[in-house]
C-alpha cells in the first residue's frame, strides 16, 4: 500500500487506525502534523467507526490520569473493524478494561508476582536464560534477532510466571499473536479463526486452572487466579480475557522493546560506542529503549460523559485513543525527542507504560528482563549488527517486529555463561 506523505493530504482526512501506516514506518510525520496542528484529532470515518486521536504528551497524562471522565469499560483497544459480524466479535472482559472497583481487586490478586520480592528471586533465573540464549546463537551467520531472543527470552519469562508446560511455551508466543491479529496480518484468516483459536486457549487455561484450584495456594497466575477470592468464581470469558491480557502484556511489549533497542543503537553508532565504553549506562538505556519504541502506539479509553479537551468537544460515548508513540515524541514534553541518548537526563519520563490506575503492572520486570539482557549482550557481543531492514508488525496497535536480521560478533576475550558457571 502507498502511504501518501502527511502534508499532501487534508488533516481531516487522516485515520491512523491503518495498520499499514505503521507497517512501513511512516507514521512519524502524520503526528508531527497532529501534534502541531490538531493535537485533539477527530476520524470521521475508519474501519472501527469514529475515534478522537490525543497526539500530545500533556493531554495523554491528562486522559489516561482521569478514569472517571475516559473510561476502559468498553475495551482498550479501538476494537474490532464494524464490518466483522457480531458473531465473531468476542467478549473477553479484562481488568485492565474495567474501571474500579472491579479493576482494583482482579489486579491487586496478581499483583504480588511482580512484588520486588518476587522479581529478586527471578532475577538469577533470567540472566541463567538469556546466557543461554546468547551463548547458543549462531556465529558468522544471519538470523532473525526477533525469533531467537525478543520472542524466546519473554515466552521464557511467560511460562515461568504462569507455571505453563516449558516445553509447550511457544503456544503462549501463538495465542499472544493471535489475540492482536488481523486477517490482515497472516496469523488468522478471518475473525472466527481467531474466536476459535482463543477458546483453544481457554480450553489449554482451564485445564491448569482445574488442577491448581485443587492444590495448595502457589505464587503463578492461574493459581493466583484460581484462589483469589475476587477472580476464583471468573465466568469462563473472563478468564479468557485477563488471560490475554497478561500473555500480550507479558510477551509483545517487552519483546519489541529488546529489538527496538538493538536497532536503535545501531541507527544511533555513537550511542553504541558510548555503550561500549560504559556499560552502567545500561539501567538509564533502557528506559531510553522503552521510550524510543514504545511497544504498544496506543491505549483507547471511552469518554463517560460530554467533556473539552484542547478546544474540541468530546461527547459522551466516543471512542479516545491516546497516542503513547507520538506523545513519547513530543518536543514540548521532551527534549530532543526524536534522538536515541542512553544517557537522557530522566529518560523514565515517557507514556509508554501508561499512568494512572492502569499504568502497566509489570513495568518492572519488563524494565529488569532489558537490564539483564544488555548486561549479558555486552559480556560477549561487541556488535550485534542490523544486517537487513527490519519487518514491522502490520498493526495500529502493537507496535513491534516481526524480523529483524542481524548478525553477532562476539568478543574475544569473554568466556561464555556456561564457562563461567565453571569457574
Amino acid at each position: 500500500m502507498n502511504i501518501p506523505d502527511p502534508y499532501a493530504v487534508p488533516i481531516e482526512d487522516f485515520d491512523l487506525s491503518n495498520p499499514h501506516i505503521f507497517r512501513q514506518d511512516a507514521h512519524w510525520g502524520y503526528f508531527e502534523r497532529l501534534r502541531r496542528e490538531a493535537p485533539v484529532h477527530y476520524c470521521r470515518d475508519s474501519q472501527f467507526g469514529p475515534f478522537w486521536s490525543v497526539t500530545r504528551f500533556q493531554d495523554i497524562l491528562n486522559v489516561d490520569k482521569n478514569h472517571a471522565a475516559f473510561s476502559s469499560a468498553d475495551g482498550i483497544t479501538l476494537g474490532p473493524p464494524v464490518s466483522v459480524p457480531e458473531e465473531e466479535v468476542m467478549d473477553t472482559p479484562m481488568f485492565i478494561a474495567m474501571d474500579p472497583p472491579k479493576h482494583d481487586v482482579q489486579r491487586a490478586t496478581v499483583q504480588p508476582v511482580v512484588e520486588p520480592r518476587n522479581l529478586k528471586a527471578l532475577e538469577g533465573t533470567i540472566r541463567e536464560r538469556a546466557g543461554r540464549i546468547l551463548d547458543s546463537l549462531p556465529e558468522n551467520e544471519t538470523f532473525n534477532w526477533v525469533d531467537l531472543v525478543s520472542i524466546e527470552l519473554t515466552t521464557q519469562m511467560l511460562a515461568t510466571l504462569f507455571d505453563f508446560p516449558f516445553a509447550e511455551r511457544r503456544k503462549l508466543t501463538y495465542w499472544s499473536d493471535v489475540a492482536t491479529a488481523t486477517p490482515e496480518s497472516g496469523i488468522i484468516k478471518s475473525f472466527d479463526e481467531r474466536r476459535v483459536e482463543l477458546l483453544k486457549c481457554l480450553e489449554y487455561f482451564t485445564r491448569l486452572w482445574n488442577e491448581r484450584v485443587n492444590e495448595p495456594p502457589a505464587h503463578d497466575l492461574i493459581s493466583m487466579l484460581a484462589h483469589g477470592e475476587n477472580t476464583r468464581r471468573m465466568e469462563p470469558m473472563e478468564f479468557l480475557g485477563n488471560l490475554i491480557l497478561l500473555i500480550v502484556g507479558g510477551n509483545d511489549t517487552t519483546r519489541n522493546s529488546i529489538s527496538g533497542g538493538v536497532l536503535a543503537l545501531n541507527r544511533h553508532p555513537d550511542e553504541y560506542e558510548k555503550l561500549r565504553g560504559n556499560h552502567s549506562l545500561i539501567p538509564n538505556m533502557v528506559s531510553e529503549i522503552i521510550r524510543w519504541q514504545t511497544p504498544l502506539a496506543y491505549m483507547r479509553r471511552n469518554a463517560t460523559a460530554d467533556v473539552e479537551l484542547c478546544g474540541q468537544r468530546i461527547r459522551a460515548g466516543d471512542k479516545v485513543a491516546m497516542w503513547y508513540v507520538s506523545g513519547n515524541r513530543d518536543d514540548q514534553a521532551i527534549e530532543n525527542p526524536n534522538a536515541f541518548i542512553i544517557d537522557r537526563k530522566n529518560a523514565r519520563h515517557h507514556l509508554s507504560f501508561g499512568f494512572g490506575i492502569h499504568r502497566c503492572m509489570g513495568n518492572r520486570l519488563a524494565e529488569m528482563q532489558l537490564r539483564i539482557l544488555w548486561e549479558e549482550i555486552m559480556q560477549r557481543f561487541r556488535f550485534v549488527e542490523v544486517v537487513g531492514a527490519p519487518v514491522r508488525t502490520l498493526s495500529s496497535f502493537v507496535h513491534g517486529y516481526l524480523e529483524l536480521p542481524v548478525r553477532v560478533h562476539r568478543r574475544l576475550d569473554r568466556p561464555s555463561w556456561a564457562d563461567r558457571c565453571l569457574d
